[in-house]
């Protein structure tokens, strides 16, 4: 415990440092763009939340080198992998032009560096003839590669509102310590529990006032080692099912996947550009409206804030059986069912107005 509370601690001190000195380097890492398809906050933000996280890491991982040198070094070295993302994420942060190719390659290039330096390869899906593809090292490794990546960009995506991706995040790693624990992999748990840490010293300052984003540097990074610490909790643990990190990153997982069809197959438009109907996007739209409908900074930012827990819960949806079945492939895949559908009955009841009743909140007269 004494990994969480120093990331926390860390993170906390050098987040509220950012936000202190903003004057001094919002010209450049400030989120400026209030206008965006995807923008709901109402002033300019610093959007460099990823420093104090990785700070954190990285203070608490060195705190372990007197008592666990072997996990210290593992959670160090897998930091370092992450660098191609976090930097390549940062400086879009701060220049606004590194394309969305260019971050996705760099992570990509993370994700190798992890498959060489840490071994972490997803080996096995407990699909007879997949598993036969990934005993190949060169497929083992594409797909280890393609995983971790998509992993990253959608926790990028689902970095939309106050506290959304923090807490989701935070929810996924807290699961990783536990089944961490269960099976008694140290590297897997003081990894999540420094992470926890630092993420919790994060959202403390983004949710619910938004004084600062995690911003593409800081997703690309904790998506980046939710999926590292994932293959190799599977990797070293045969009674882990393959198919507990696919349900515990389900929504990430299916929040991407379902933008690409309805961008592609339904809107007639590229993948990659943006728009405004999300899941989560549609809950700030529609269902927020009822309870905080002014035009106010202080309103939107309130609006912004009460969408997050709505996601927070569908989240739970997938990581609570997750936790509960971590070894039973059977159940775990039907839990995968049942988040899709979930899923698709609540966007659809936005997109058409017919939202049960209990899930909306009104304002008080």
């Amino acid at each position: 415990m004494l990994s969480f509370a120093l990331g926390f601690f860390v993170s906390l001190l050098a987040t509220l440092l950012v936000i202190r000195y903003a004057h001094l380097h919002e010209r450049f890492s400030g989120d400026q763009d209030l206008s965006g398809v995807q923008k709901f906050h109402a002033h300019a933000v610093p959007r460099i939340g990823g420093v104090g996280i990785l700070l954190g890491l990285i203070a608490a991982a060195l705190e372990l080198q007197l008592s666990y040198p072997r996990v210290s070094m593992a959670i160090l070295i897998l930091a370092a992998c992450g660098m191609p993302a976090f930097l390549s994420g940062l400086v879009e942060d701060l220049t606004k032009r590194v394309s969305p190719l260019v971050r996705l390659l760099c992570t990509m290039a993370a994700a190798l560096l992890a498959y060489f330096l840490m071994g972490a390869a997803v080996t096995r899906l407990s699909v007879p003839w997949v598993d036969m593809a990934l005993a190949l090292p060169l497929v083992a490794c594409v797909v280890t590669v393609l995983a971790v990546a998509a992993l990253a960009n959608a926790v990028n995506i689902i970095d939309g509102f106050n506290g959304l991706a923090a807490m989701v995040s935070f929810m996924m790693f807290a699961s990783l310590a536990y089944v961490g624990f269960q099976v008694s992999d140290p590297v897997v748990l003081s990894g999540s529990l420094i992470m926890m840490g630092a993420i919790l010293g994060f959202f403390i300052w983004n949710f619910p006032a938004g004084l600062i984003f995690l911003g593409d540097g800081g997703a690309y990074f904790v998506g980046f080692f939710l999926g590292e610490l994932a293959i190799l909790l599977v990797l070293r643990h045969r009674d882990v099912s393959p198919w507990y990190p696919v349900l515990l990153f389900m929504y990430p997982i299916f929040e991407t996947c379902f933008s690409i069809y309805r961008k592609r197959f339904v809107r007639g438009m590229s993948a990659g550009m943006p728009d405004g109907v999300h899941l989560h996007m549609l809950v700030y739209k529609r269902l927020m409206r009822w309870a905080v409908g002014g035009k106010t900074a202080r309103e939107l930012t309130r609006r912004n804030s009460l969408t997050s827990p709505y996601l927070w819960l569908l989240c739970l949806v997938a990581v609570v059986p997750a936790t509960l079945f971590w070894r039973h492939t059977v159940h775990l895949f039907v839990f995968v069912v049942v988040f899709v559908v979930t899923y698709v009955w609540l966007y659809l009841s936005i997109v058409r107005f017919k939202v049960p009743r209990w899930m909306v909140v009104r304002k008080g007269k």
